[in-house]
């Protein structure tokens, strides 16, 4: 069967590592990946496909930035293309991304059979981007893989038929579970910025919420800030949140405080997170990463979708409403440090279950 896989940002580039390896492996696949360019710099793209041993996408979109509408439309015109040209027998997406959606609804309107990843994940916050591409997405598909429990629960509350959802396990677990010896031995970033295992934050700020509100985006550098007082903080930072910086006149005062470096490869950003005291984030990705490599978690955001992370302690919610609350809840959750054993995303093995049941006609 051949299987389009669209993908276009770097959570997405991770998660699709590790399926496409389960395809290789598999007899009858035939995976041709698009690349919509929703990331499209190096830093974002090149790098991952390279360090995660990705094959080359069959076809790069080269959509690039834009608004929501525009974005998500151009992409869809693409896409479509794409697929009366391909004519696949199956469409793949990840995550919550334009690309995802996009994909997703080029697939249906061709009446292409859709498989999403990472199904079923809900912030029940609206105003969120993310959270209308999952929803939309999620009704959209064929065959649902939810990471966890909650996920499938999410879809069965929402009427989707229990036979189209399918407990996989989170992918993510698989990539960390498959990279981190790699990073270990590969990267250098640790000795390039002069830091000590265990004595420094690591922070990663992108979403529109945190970026795009002034409020927000001066409660979280200023708390930043702060708190490089007493540990470094370490920031790869995003070129969303740079241009947002830029726009507030903030940069120079984030450069004089905080380790700003350019974002990091997957390799070095698994060093980055399995060595630090604490992550600060506002992404869903980072959130478990850091729970796989066992190091306690802030959330700046108002929710998160990864409810099990919070439930366990490895996670606390902070939404950024002043400097201080910043401020003091790094505090806290340094002093806090870890939270409870659990396993709450699977026993690594998601992939093959993932295209063992694709193989089977989505069925179990």
């Amino acid at each position: 069967m051949k299987v389009v896989t669209v993908v276009g940002a770097r959570p997405q580039f991770i998660k699709a590592a590790t399926v496409s390896r389960a395809f290789a492996h598999a007899r009858g696949f035939d995976e041709r990946i698009i690349h919509t360019g929703q990331h499209y710099d190096d830093n974002m793209s090149d790098v991952f496909f390279r360090e995660l041993d990705i094959p080359p996408p069959a076809r790069h979109l080269g959509i690039g930035s834009g608004s929501h509408g525009a974005q998500t439309g151009r992409m869809l015109e693409v896409i479509e293309q794409v697929l009366v040209e391909e004519q696949p027998g199956l469409v793949l997406v990840y995550g919550d991304t334009n690309s995802t959606l996009a994909g997703a609804l080029a697939a249906t309107k061709l009446h292409i059979p859709v498989a999403h990843v990472e199904a079923g994940l809900r912030s029940y916050n609206r105003r969120m981007p993310e959270e209308i591409n999952r929803v939309l997405t999620d009704h959209m598909s064929d065959v649902l893989f939810a990471p966890t429990r909650g996920a499938a629960a999410n879809l069965a509350g929402e009427g989707i038929d229990e036979s189209r959802t399918h407990l996989s396990g989170d992918v993510m677990y698989d990539a960390a579970l498959f990279y981190a010896e790699k990073a270990e031995s590969e990267s250098t970033i640790l000795h390039e910025l002069g830091l000590a295992p265990g004595e420094y934050v690591l922070a990663t700020v992108h979403r529109a919420e945190n970026t795009d509100e002034f409020e927000r985006l001066d409660a979280i550098f200023y708390g930043l800030a702060a708190t490089s007082a007493d540990i470094p903080v370490v920031l790869p930072l995003h070129p969303r949140t740079r241009a947002a910086l830029e726009r507030e006149r903030l940069l120079g005062e984030a450069e004089e405080h905080l380790m700003i470096i350019p974002p990091a490869g997957y390799l070095d950003m698994v060093t980055l997170e399995t060595n630090a005291r604490l992550i600060v984030t506002d992404s869903g990705g980072v959130q478990k990463e850091a729970f796989f490599y066992g190091v306690p978690c802030m959330t700046l955001r108002d929710e998160t979708e990864w409810v099990e992370l919070v439930e366990l302690g490895w996670n606390r919610i902070v939404p950024p409403t002043g400097p201080e609350a910043v401020r003091d809840g790094i505090k806290l959750a340094l002093a806090a440090g870890g939270g409870r054993p659990g396993q709450p995303y699977g026993d690594g093995h998601a992939a093959e279950r993932i295209v063992r049941i694709l193989a089977n006609g989505g069925h179990r």
